[in-house]
């Protein structure tokens, strides 16, 4: 392989339990470049990378397929320590410091400068040395030096801006000796306009120095700003590698989602406006303070009987809106349900109101993985509603019979494959664990219903069955069903309309049949910049 490449990942391909993840992708990033590496949410760009730094993941469900070269040399890289030893580091998106050590403790962490005292020396003992502080002092100043930070080395971390933080996390990485590739993920998604703007001045320093930088960004105006080329994943796939002097903004929007899309749900077109329709759920300047997904103030109307998509990409606050409305999160704002003010941070509240929740997290919040699928089914509306319960006197029964009789119908309702309700959910696959979710749901008789990420972590032909099973909810019933979703193909083929999440914000409301490019162009939070040119 040439040596004027640091990075050569060649015909790549990693496989999950029978499910491709990633198919014969190539990437390539020579010495001194900064090449971007873009895709939605899903793509495989997490997997490519924990593929380069021998996470234990790879290796422990069968490995990977492809050769990886570095400086034109094949190696096999069975772990992070491994990658780290021939020159690879990596800048994070969340920070990995120790908020009351220094500046220089956390750059030289884990590889601390010594010299030789009385006690070393005769001991004969390197546990016994004692700390060069001068010396690391020195490192650390260099190392912010280079990125140009006048911040005094030993200063201590907590308490510091944010855009210092991560310029902290990259001096602890070219302080390292031999550095030849640095992988920056995701590390604008916290930095202010400004603080990007440093940092991009920082990367294109280092990349004049002879580094190679991999740059994984969704912000496509970063990407023309501080990138030679850029690598498109879409699902799992290499879309396009580009020039960056001969692509643009709307090209790589249209690349990064661009799939010919399966509709399973509804197709036809009414005509109707949203001024025309009955508005079941109102929602003003909402904000919810969720980790990760911080929602920073949303207007939407949810119009009754429609399936409303909301998508974005990841840590951009589009789970954080149901969290926030359900209460399971402190948030702030006004919701109007069928004309009246829901109470908010009072999960009963909700419930009672007439909302009901599918949890993202179906392990954590959403299932009781020890329980019977039809204790599961009633639990909730038991707790809320009373609902499952006999009056002997002063106490209240649970009416067996009345569970049993309700499971079995929602069970061939929902067609859960079990061997009967009394069955533990943990016995189930992922595809009926959602089913079940769902039905605990379904049992409150909800006038909306939220359901989040329902086929994370299923397989293709147990998401289908779930898409068709809220398809026909709302169909059906009549339900109104809010929908969150990574997978903008299934938003796309069974919404009426979706609405893109960006920085906290309704970055815009499309159709289902809009063009990829307005999608990646919202998903980028670029849709507003573009349209204000008249471009899109």
């Amino acid at each position: 392989m040439e040596k004027e490449y640091a990075l050569q990942m060649k015909n790549i391909e990693k496989e999950y339990y029978g499910n491709k993840v990633l198919k014969k992708v190539d990437l390539s990033v020579r010495h001194g470049e900064i090449h971007a590496l873009l895709g939605e949410n899903g793509a495989g760009k997490s997997t490519l990378m924990n593929v380069l730094f021998g996470m234990p993941v790879i290796h422990s469900t069968g490995g990977f397929t492809g050769d990886i070269y570095i400086d034109g040399e094949k190696v096999d890289i069975r772990s992070p320590y491994e990658a780290m030893k021939i020159g690879i580091g990596m800048v994070h998106q969340e920070f990995m410091l120790i908020p009351n050590f220094t500046i220089t403790e956390n750059i030289k962490l884990n590889r601390e400068t010594t010299r030789d005292n009385f006690l070393s020396r005769l001991f004969k003992s390197k546990g016994m040395e004692t700390l060069d502080v001068k010396a690391m002092n020195a490192d650390a100043r260099k190392a912010l030096d280079t990125l140009g930070m006048g911040i005094e080395e030993w200063a201590t971390v907590a308490g510091l801006p944010v855009g210092y933080m991560q310029f902290i996390e990259i001096a602890r990485e070219i302080d390292k000796t031999g550095i030849k590739l640095l992988v920056f993920d995701e590390p604008t998604a916290v930095l202010t306009e400004s603080e990007a703007d440093n940092l991009i001045s920082a990367m294109k320093k280092l990349a004049a120095s002879g580094i190679a930088i991999l740059f994984i960004t969704h912000r496509l105006d970063e990407v023309l700003k501080a990138a030679d080329n850029v690598t498109i994943l879409r699902d799992g796939e290499l879309a396009a590698t580009r020039k960056t002097a001969e692509t643009n903004v709307l090209e790589l929007a249209e690349l990064m989602v661009g799939r010919r899309i399966e509709v399973t749900g509804k197709t036809e077109t009414t005509g109707e406006t949203l001024s025309d329709r009955e508005i079941i759920l109102e929602i003003k300047d909402l904000k919810v303070e969720m980790p990760g997904e911080r929602v920073r103030g949303i207007d939407l109307k949810v119009a009754k009987g429609e399936i409303l998509g909301i998508g974005g990409l990841a840590g951009q606050g589009k789970v954080g809106i149901a969290n926030g409305i359900m209460g399971l999160y402190p948030s702030s704002g006004e919701v109007w349900l069928k004309g009246e003010r829901l109470k908010l941070n009072d999960t009963k509240e909700a419930l009672n109101r007439g909302l009901a929740f599918v949890s993202e997290d179906r392990r954590g919040v959403g299932l009781l993985l020890d329980s019977s699928i039809e204790h599961n089914i009633a639990f909730t509306t038991m707790q809320v509603k009373s609902k499952f319960l006999k009056r002997f006197g002063f106490f209240d029964q649970i009416d067996g019979r009345m569970i049993r009789e309700h499971a079995n119908r929602v069970i061939e309702d929902l067609d859960i494959r079990c061997i009967g309700p009394h069955q533990l959910t943990r016995q189930l696959s992922g595809g009926n664990q959602q089913k079940v979710c769902v039905a605990r749901a379904l049992t409150l008789d909800p006038d909306v219903l939220f359901v989040s990420e329902p086929t994370r972590g299923i397989d293709i032909g147990a998401k289908k069955l779930v898409l068709d099973l809220l398809v026909k909810l709302n169909r059906e019933l009549g339900m109104t069903i809010v929908m969150t979703s990574s997978e903008l193909v299934e938003l796309r083929s069974i919404c009426d309309r979706i609405v893109i999440i960006s920085s906290g914000k309704v970055e815009g409301i499309l159709e289902p049949g809009a063009s990829d490019r307005e999608f990646g162009l919202m998903m980028a939070g670029e849709y507003s910049k573009i349209q204000s040119k008249g471009a899109v």
